[in-house]
């Protein structure tokens, strides 16, 4: 009897988690939004970068749709990268606005970083793209307090 009753369990868990399963995989409709953000470029390459140089640029969008626009997220894909977004302020249809991004140029080399921004547009989420080099850091000779180079002689052993 035991047997029949753990079985019986087993099954009803199985099939429980199996139908949940399925309920998951259920295709999500395709947002009925009528906002659109509309980028004027989507990727911004910085070129050559000084280290601790200007590492920010403005992406500037647009509501193309025909409702507000609400942006309610925008990440970056490390902690290098900031963005700075319009929070809580729906952008009317036709209206623009700007999505500032801001890289660490602290970090010498080469960078490609994205920002994903989530909002109530038809496609949900967008990526924007910044790349560019960072040069290294400059490097500082070290001089005397007198101001003469320092030779590496010591006053004494100067003629």
């Amino acid at each position: 009897m035991k047997k029949v009753v753990f079985t019986l369990s087993t099954i009803v868990l199985l099939t429980s988690f199996v139908k949940a399963q399925e309920t998951k995989k259920e295709a999500t409709p395709a947002s009925t939004s009528l906002a659109e953000m509309s980028f004027e470029t989507d990727i911004h390459d910085f070129g050559t970068v000084d280290y601790a140089g200007n590492g920010t640029y403005e992406f500037k969008f647009k509501n193309t749709g025909k409702e507000p626009l609400i942006i309610s997220n925008a990440r970056g894909s490390c902690g290098c990268t900031v963005p700075t977004y319009p929070k809580d302020v729906p952008i009317k249809p036709g209206e623009s606005n700007v999505i500032k991004v801001t890289y660490d140029t602290k970090r010498a080399g080469n960078f490609t970083k994205t920002v994903t921004i989530t909002s109530n547009a038809k496609t949900g989420e967008k990526v924007i793209t910044i790349k560019g080099q960072v040069q290294p850091a400059p490097t500082e000779e070290t001089f005397p307090t007198n101001g003469k180079k320092d030779d590496g002689a010591t006053p004494f052993e100067k003629h």
